[in-house]
């Protein structure tokens, strides 16, 4: 079969285009030349495993969120930007906790909202043209449709369902955004027929394409391994007004475009003719279908506005401009809603890792100046270990202890356990200076009193103490630990605890007073790698 010669723009009249179809067979070419350009390019290794892995995770598996836990985790990109985003404004509207772990997030937000902003970021992060103003436009909208989705979703009986037609949602685009960043000549083409009014989107693609763009996100979403219910939730309905749903396959198919259709509307700045007349035909073709009415539809908009605001902050696709406004790009509309101030704030990750992971200088207390970065590799390699499922225990543990002990300059950590025989907490596992002497004799009674581990256990909370000497800190510190360590000037208390019972805690000290405190961006870091030990303790 011969090969095609790529089309340039349209000359002439604006109705005229190049007939990339006209040729018999050239159609299949082009089309199997785009599933190619996308399985074989080097910038998009694993995105398609990727998404296989995640969207074949069910949330009625408890064994799930533990995977979803382990994928996240493994990539320290993808646990800054979840964590951002759920403690963003609009997600804290939903739990006004902070989080500051993947399982939190899990459980707070739960498993759907995780699993699907996770996919969203996951499909952004792997278009290496995103930058390109055409690519990142349909990637917007393919971020603000999945978030209509939630709220419609939450309005009807398919609530259970909302993980489902979120990712049809999320992919219904999918075509356009592969057109756009493999063949932008031939996208700008098709859209722009399709902006005249006479053509459909469908009847746009078949005329400059020679093919129903639809199919190339069935096939490739196919070998993505989406489940079925969710490819065949893509076609497009007739156009005609559509009448209540049979089943939920069908409520998905139309629910899915309605999102896509209605995706410009959360991303409007104003009211314009164009917003109001794109609402009444929105009201016109899917007001019967999904019970929609103009209250109803505003509710709706609003509500998804300010969380597809944030998700496309969190994957840089929208910026925060000086006037505190956030735009897409200065071709496409703005957003003008005001910034909130983020909670968690971006960590700077030099990608030069060698250079990264040497520790160059120290503060006084020993604690190196890229303890974030430190801690960050630590968290990957956890989770590395853990993702295989071929390990053990002790080594988990002590690649995790080790991990914090040389991020955070200490000279002695160890991991405390429960002995229900002895009723008393006892080292278990221990690193650093003497650390075999001071694990022999670091055991207290698990009766509850008045001191520092008793209270930081009974109460969850982790504890840096930068000076031990202080009067006020000296009074809760028991004579065991001022008799094993009187040399412990500055420690850290990580209570272990499992449904409101403390079953251990991490500790670990040093020599000097620690003037340079654990960061905010370093607590969180430490808290994810906390997280994993308990998930280890508890799945083996």
């Amino acid at each position: 079969m011969g090969s095609i010669q790529k089309p340039g723009y349209p000359q002439g009249p604006s109705n005229s285009f190049v007939h990339t179809a006209t040729i018999k067979g050239d159609a299949i070419t082009l089309k199997d030349r785009l599933f190619n350009a996308v399985t074989n390019d080097p910038n998009l290794p694993a995105l398609g495993s990727s998404i296989a892995r995640i969207v074949k995770l069910s949330s009625s598996d408890d064994q799930s969120i533990q995977q979803l836990t382990y994928y996240v985790l493994s990539d320290v990109s993808l646990t800054q930007k979840i964590l951002r985003l759920s403690n963003s404004a609009a997600f804290k509207a939903i739990t006004n906790k902070e989080i500051s772990s993947i399982n939190k997030a899990i459980f707070l937000l739960g498993f759907d909202s995780v699993k699907t902003s996770a996919l969203a970021i996951l499909l952004v992060d792997g278009m290496s043209a995103k930058h390109a103003a055409h690519v990142r436009i349909e990637l917007i909208h393919a971020l603000a449709a999945s978030m209509i989705s939630r709220k419609l979703a939450a309005r009807t009986s398919f609530v259970k369902d909302i993980e489902e037609v979120s990712i049809a949602a999320l992919f219904k685009n999918l075509g356009r955004i592969l057109l756009a960043t493999y063949e932008p000549d031939l996208y700008h083409q098709m859209m722009a027929l399709a902006a005249q009014g006479q053509h459909t989107p469908e009847q746009a693609s078949m005329q400059v394409l020679g093919f129903r763009l639809d199919s190339l996100s069935e096939t490739l979403l196919d070998d993505w391994n989406v489940p079925v219910n969710v490819i065949q939730a893509l076609s497009a309905k007739p156009s005609s007004v559509l009448i209540t749903p049979k089943n939920k396959q069908e409520w998905m198919q139309i629910a899915a475009e309605f999102c896509e259709k209605a995706s410009p509307l959360v991303l409007s700045a104003n009211p314009t003719k164009e917003y109001l007349k794109l609402k009444e035909e929105l009201l016109s073709r899917f007001g019967k279908a999904l019970n929609l009415t103009m209250p109803v539809l505003n509710e709706l908009i609003d509500k998804a506005s300010l969380e597809t605001r944030e998700l496309l902050i969190t994957a840089d696709l929208a910026s925060v401009d000086k006037n505190n406004k956030i735009s897409q790009d200065s071709a496409h509309c703005e957003f003008d809603i005001a910034a909130e101030e983020n909670l968690i704030n971006n960590l700077t990750i030099n990608n030069d890792e060698t250079h990264n992971l040497q520790i160059t200088e120290r503060y006084s207390c020993n604690k190196p100046y890229n303890a974030s970065i430190l801690l960050l590799k630590g968290i990957q390699n956890t989770t590395e270990m853990m993702s295989s499922g071929d390990y053990r225990l002790e080594n988990l543990i002590n690649q995790s202890l080790d991990s914090l002990c040389s991020a955070l300059g200490f000279r002695f950590i160890t991991l405390c356990l429960r002995d229900s025989k002895m009723n008393s907490f006892r080292a278990r596992s221990s690193l650093g200076k003497r650390n075999l002497e001071y694990q022999k004799s670091f055991n207290f009674s698990a009766v509850p009193t008045n001191d520092l581990f008793h209270l930081a256990m009974q109460r969850n909370i982790d504890l840096v103490i930068s000076n031990a000497f202080i009067p006020r800190i000296r009074k809760l510190m028991p004579l065991w630990h001022t008799t094993l360590l009187p040399d412990a000037h500055s420690f850290l208390l990580l209570p272990l605890v499992v449904n409101k019972k403390p079953i251990g805690l991490i500790y670990a000290d040093r020599e000097t007073v620690s003037s340079e405190v654990i960061t905010h961006d370093e607590a969180k870091l430490v808290r994810i790698l906390k997280g994993l030990i308990l998930i280890a303790l508890n799945s083996k």
